[in-house]
């Protein structure tokens, strides 16, 4: 009910966690702006099926829309990412509106929360938009649903509002010096009065931006700071642990959002593989699946499908990636046009052949008979005259 309205619960730590909120969060908004942007730098192709084989079609006009411009004021990255960071942070997900002109796709609209709604039937399940106060139908809707009916980031509520109490305890501790208070201890026989002017003053001359002056006391008084420090109380490592909390519930490996802790070496490229394989991969199939239905006639869905290319985040270092395109051209597994390819460059003259550069070709043998043309061309009747 309180979604319902937009309001926000608080969180066991007593702070209400909104969207807002939960952006001023470091990690979080790492972890949002991640995902999203991961997602919407991909190539983005339409394939048509035959067969077993997806086959590219370049110039299929869905294109315009998802790689330039989704409408007169949005680019097709900016509208993807969109439709993503809704997904991560509302639980009704990422939503747009597809205008078709003549049955054809023209332009891809998100509106906001308010304008594109829709209800569900509580027996089927089925969702019915609405566009304003006009029904319309869900073929015209891209929607991608959340995981677990529910958003990322409602689903890390308690954690964010536990994050934030540090947050905002690390504030007040440094805009005190990073100093924990202490105790004026007064001797017997200060009047009420006197301990009330004592501590005005001490407020006054030790306390805010005029913290750090030299004390003076008088009458006897004492000061007595607290031995109570931050880094007893294990503060650093719960701000530690909760950027891993808010990492788990975004399914993102730690090293991704700047822990690097625990990130070495030898795990840094195994994390960026987990990374698309069960971060992005769910998001990428969903988003496919969301597209091919609200942008593909009846006809067209039958055999076309809406593709990310992978391959942009599993590419190694070019030293590692012109090795690999080596030993395959040796091994005549591929052939250079298609090494090149794969570098981005275009193909050249005779680079359709299938053969390793590492071998020179042998030299032709000589022809066959006598070397000396004048032995040839002798007549044995001569040597006999000879003779």
């Amino acid at each position: 009910m309180l979604a319902a309205f937009g309001l926000t619960e608080a969180t066991s730590t007593g702070i209400v966690v909104s969207q807002t909120d939960a952006m001023q969060v470091p990690v979080v908004a790492n972890a949002i702006q991640l995902i999203s942007e991961a997602v919407a730098s991909l190539d983005i192709y339409v394939k048509r099926i035959e067969g077993e084989t997806e086959i590219d079609v370049p110039d299929h006009p869905l294109l315009s829309l998802l790689r330039n411009e989704s409408n007169d004021w949005t680019s097709g990255f900016e509208m993807i990412r969109q439709i993503v960071r809704d997904a991560l942070m509302d639980d009704r997900g990422g939503l747009a509106w597809v205008n078709r002109i003549g049955g054809e796709p023209r332009e891809i609209i998100r509106y906001r929360r308010a304008v594109l709604q829709f209800d569900i039937d509580l027996e089927t399940g089925e969702r019915k938009y609405n566009l304003g106060n006009r029904p319309i139908v869900a073929r015209d809707v891209i929607h991608l649903l959340p995981p677990l009916e529910r958003s990322p980031l409602t689903l890390a509520r308690e954690a964010i509002g536990i994050a934030l109490a540090l947050d905002r305890h690390a504030a007040k501790l440094f805009g005190r010096g990073a100093r924990p208070s202490g105790a004026l201890l007064i001797p017997k026989g200060m009047g009420e009065e006197a301990i009330k002017a004592a501590r005005a003053a001490w407020r006054v001359a030790h306390e805010g931006e005029d913290q750090g002056r030299t004390a003076f006391l008088f009458d006897g008084m004492t000061f007595e700071p607290f031995t109570f420090n931050s880094t007893d109380a294990q503060f650093l490592e719960n701000r530690r642990f909760q950027i891993e909390e808010i990492a788990r519930c975004f399914n993102i490996p730690a090293p991704m959002v700047g822990d690097l802790s625990r990130a070495t070496w030898s795990n840094s490229e195994q994390k960026g593989r987990e990374f698309l394989s069960y971060t992005l991969e769910p998001w990428l199939r969903g988003l496919e699946g969301a597209l091919r239905r609200a942008l593909f006639n009846d006809q067209e869905r039958q055999n076309h499908v809406i593709r990310f290319d992978r391959d942009d985040l599993t590419r190694a270092d070019l030293a590692t990636r012109a090795t690999t395109i080596n030993s395959l051209i040796a091994s005549q597994t591929i052939n250079p046009n298609e090494g090149r390819e794969w570098l981005g460059l275009p193909p050249r003259d005779g680079g359709d052949e299938f053969l390793n550069p590492n071998i020179s070709a042998a030299k032709p043998e000589p022809a066959t008979g006598s070397a000396d043309p004048l032995k040839s061309e002798r007549n044995p009747e001569d040597d006999n005259a000879t003779e």
